[in-house]
């Protein structure tokens, strides 16, 4: 998956555009939109705290690096005269560590914004809309062309690379 990112001047262009995608068969799901704080959107599919945080990157980093300190810990300790460490052991470490690394960077990336929303904030802030499309990578050309084609005020701003299967 792909994520693109839509700049667009409006509520209404905006309510067009969501549902152009909808009947261009993007589910809803993978449709969020971002606006400044007390704009009413109504039936739009508003980005939830996943989207607008940085939660996703904070888990895969807390995960890296927790798995790689278990392993490091039980590695250490088996420099310690009389301990006795397993394979077995050793693998439960790492993954004890790589659950509390993916639990505490959860936790931190919740508080952080999107790193990816933070450049758009000035154009949020003076009430533009930003839409947030998750779509196949074999679809970017179709939804970007479909969008430019009926909304030439539609700023395209780019895409993510890839997006987790499971926010």
């Amino acid at each position: 998956m792909r994520r693109l990112y839509f700049l667009l001047p409006d509520l209404d262009t905006t309510h067009k555009v969501v549902d152009e995608l909808l009947l261009a068969r993007v589910e809803e799901r993978h449709i969020h939109v971002i606006a400044r704080e007390g704009t009413p959107l109504e039936d739009l599919p508003e980005a939830s705290l996943i989207q607008k945080s940085d939660f996703v990157p904070a888990v895969e980093r807390g995960i890296a690096m927790g798995g790689a300190t278990g392993v490091v810990a039980g590695l250490a300790a088996l420099a310690f005269p009389g301990v006795v460490i397993a394979g077995g052991a050793l693998l439960a470490m790492g993954l004890a560590g790589a659950g509390m690394g993916a639990w505490l960077g959860g936790m931190i990336g919740m508080d952080v914004e999107n790193t990816h929303i933070r450049q758009f904030e000035e154009a949020i802030q003076n009430g533009q809309l930003l839409v947030l499309v998750d779509v196949p990578r074999d679809r970017v050309d179709d939804i970007q062309e479909l969008v430019r084609k009926h909304h030439a005020e539609a700023d395209f701003e780019g895409t993510e690379p890839t997006i987790p299967a499971f926010p």
